[in-house]
């Protein structure tokens, strides 16, 4: 069979296809009137530009090929974030703040969940150049009014901060390796086996990164975590940063997770997920990645997040279909001009081919145009 499909590979068909382009121009307009300027990096880099520097983690996601031009190898982006970095580090080389966004096609060589497509339609948004926590908050809420327009609004949004276990794991002493390891272990939440591999760290360390799996809740967590890290500067100052969230954010329903860890390579601060009301799975991820920019060039402070719009429609209730009015096929300028009004009006009007009749109301029709007098009317479409 050989139309048949890959696995977690999909078409969209004309219902979810409509859903997916109303869906991206609502949300790319609201990105617009908010003074995210639309980007569109193409399908294919280099794999150097792809997997540099923090992109290193999306190697394995990555379909790989080879360039019959250059004979390089070439990829097919697995996420757009690093080539939306890259315009904004190397093509536009802004001083100030830059707000992107985007959307389009990606492709995964591996599904990141059982049900999940491996091309996923991925539409995010993107601040540059601001370090401050007010840049955070400004796309945390951007993404919970994103979800709210798209019907499926956040239940719940987890905060975590990847500088918190980085500071943790310089003073534990850990080489890299084991120190991605540990960064594993803990996103995972697997305290028999962290206990295994901090075994040799000396306290209060070793207390300190145990007890991260258990912070968790709302922002009374943060009080808990206060009381059980280590007293230093550092650590404080990481931990005011998800005081100020909190309070900047009071009104959504954010909550904290001090392993919910992601991006060893990528992400250096603030991380979040959003979750819907019935999704076990994340809705959108996002937080700050300020080291990126460094691969091509120039290091920028950034944060963003990114969704996939399939998983977003996949959600929603399907729509019945559009009704259309069937137009004949004649010569008639008053005709014309009055399926010219109606298309004005958005409905859908369809000519009726020749040799085609008893089968437009599988076209959607449902209404039709005839001739009254001198004027067309519209009028439920009979004998189908």
């Amino acid at each position: 069979m050989r139309w048949v499909l890959p696995d977690h590979i999909q078409d969209a068909l004309p219902s979810e296809a409509h859903q997916l382009e109303t869906l991206r121009r609502r949300l790319l307009d609201a990105f617009r009137v908010r003074g995210y300027q639309l980007v569109m990096p193409p399908l294919l880099e280099y794999l150097d530009s792809l997997t540099t520097g923090a992109g290193q983690d999306l190697k394995l996601r990555t379909f790989k090929l080879v360039d019959q031009l250059s004979g390089r190898t070439m990829g097919v982006r697995a996420d757009m974030t690093p080539q939306v970095t890259r315009i904004d580090a190397h093509l536009l080389n802004r001083q100030g703040v830059s707000r992107l966004c985007y959307c389009g096609s990606a492709l995964h060589s591996l599904p990141s969940t059982l049900t999940a497509t491996r091309e996923p339609l991925q539409l995010g948004a993107e601040l540059y150049g601001h370090a401050g926590i007010e840049a955070d908050v400004e796309i945390l809420r951007l993404l919970a009014e994103v979800l709210r327009l798209a019907e499926v609004p956040a239940s719940r949004i987890d905060i975590g901060h990847v500088g918190l276990f980085h500071a943790l794991a310089a003073r534990a002493g850990l080489v890299p390796g084991r120190e991605e390891e540990l960064f594993d272990l803990l996103q995972a939440k697997d305290v028999p086996t962290l206990r295994v591999v901090l075994a040799d760290v000396a306290e209060p360390v070793r207390s300190a990164l145990l007890a991260l799996p258990s912070l968790y809740g709302g922002p009374e967590v943060l009080e808990r975590a206060a009381a059980c890290l280590p007293q230093d500067e550092e650590i404080a100052a990481l931990l005011g940063e998800l005081r100020q969230l909190a309070a900047a954010l009071a009104d959504l329903p954010i909550s904290f997770d001090l392993s919910d860890l992601r991006g060893y390579h990528y992400h250096s601060g603030i991380v979040f997920a959003a979750y819907g009301a019935d999704s076990p799975a994340a809705l959108a991820l996002g937080g700050r990645y300020d080291r990126v920019g460094e691969a091509f060039g120039r290091a920028r402070p950034a944060t963003g997040f990114s969704l996939d719009l399939r998983e977003l429609v996949w959600r929603l209730p399907t729509p019945g279909e559009a009704a259309g009015i069937l137009a004949p096929c004649v010569d008639d300028e008053g005709l014309d001009r009055e399926v010219a009004a109606l298309r004005a009006r958005g409905e859908i009007v369809v000519t009726a081919l020749p040799g085609h009749d008893g089968t437009w109301n599988e076209a959607g029709c449902d209404r039709q145009l005839v001739k009254r007098g001198d004027r067309w009317a519209v009028v439920s479409l009979q004998g189908e």
